[in-house]
């Protein structure tokens, strides 16, 4: 009984396979509401990658007509099911475009988003998908702001905008463990300017006065001719670096960093009683 049952599933499986292959060789007027029948039925059961390709047999044939709206939805939705992002990411923009007064016209739009984000790479690469990604979201947000999506759309913002956080706090960072300050501390500037409200700003001020304090004890003793006199570029150098521990002490008078800041603000004082007696 349970091989003859194990028969009739075999069956079925292979005149479905039948079934679908003549549906994709099929030609002619008839064969175009058969596809669009029968990709749909795939798409209910989830088989996105058989649909697709009915889908797209019929695509052509439908454009301009009522069911057209339909199809591409469900054309586009494909290639979200199966991961091609960059596809599906165009195909939605184009539904979005196309029908704008379509009912799924958020979704669709979302989706688009979504897609970009999706191919936002880990922060250690390149991130020219992550801003694209960024300004898609944003577009969406801005053109729905009352969508259901949104509440989806801003926790992804927030992910993609730590991405760039990330790259630019570990480049900086780079420069400090290659011992290149002047770079560290340019770099951790930057960031410190363009992501205020970063949960790494702890850091990068920390980082910023550790590149900015060895940069100067390690200064080689130089006068620059200026018109008021000498000027010591090292005592500029500690200066600056007493500058950025004052700031960084302001903050986080608690940092789990406070004691190496405290250590350095020693060596920097001392090192300025020096030019006390120079002229």
């Amino acid at each position: 009984m349970i091989k003859f049952f194990y028969i009739l599933i075999v069956l079925a499986v292979l005149s479905s396979c039948s079934e679908y292959q003549k549906a994709l060789k099929a030609d002619g007027e008839g064969a175009i509401a058969t596809k669009f029948k029968m990709g749909e039925a795939l798409y209910n059961e989830g088989k996105f990658a058989k649909a697709n390709r009915l889908f797209a047999q019929i695509v052509p044939s439908y454009r301009g007509k009522p069911q057209a709206e339909k199809l591409m939805y469900l054309y586009s939705n494909t290639f979200y099911k199966m991961e091609d992002y960059y596809v599906a990411g165009y195909q939605f923009e184009r539904f979005a475009s196309s029908y704008p007064k379509s009912e799924k016209v958020e979704e669709a739009a979302f989706l688009s988003a979504k897609s970009y984000y999706q191919l936002s790479p880990v922060y250690s690469k390149e991130q020219k998908e992550t801003k694209e990604a960024l300004e898609k979201l944003q577009e969406f947000i801005n053109l729905f702001p009352d969508s259901k999506y949104v509440s989806e759309a801003n926790p992804l913002v927030q992910e993609l905008d730590f991405k760039l956080e990330k790259k630019a706090y570990e480049i900086a960072k780079q420069y400090n463990k290659i011992s290149d300050y002047p770079a560290s501390v340019r770099s951790f500037d930057n960031f410190i300017f363009e992501f205020p409200g970063s949960k790494l700003r702890e850091s990068a001020l920390f980082y910023r006065l550790d590149s900015a304090y060895k940069l100067a004890v390690n200064s080689v003793e130089i006068k620059n001719s200026l018109q008021k006199g000498l000027v010591y570029l090292k005592k500029q150098r500690l200066e600056t670096a007493k500058e950025y521990s004052e700031a960084f002490k302001e903050i986080y008078a608690n940092s789990k960093h406070i004691e190496d800041v405290n250590a350095m603000v020693l060596a920097i004082n001392e090192e300025l009683k020096g030019y006390s007696t120079k002229s």
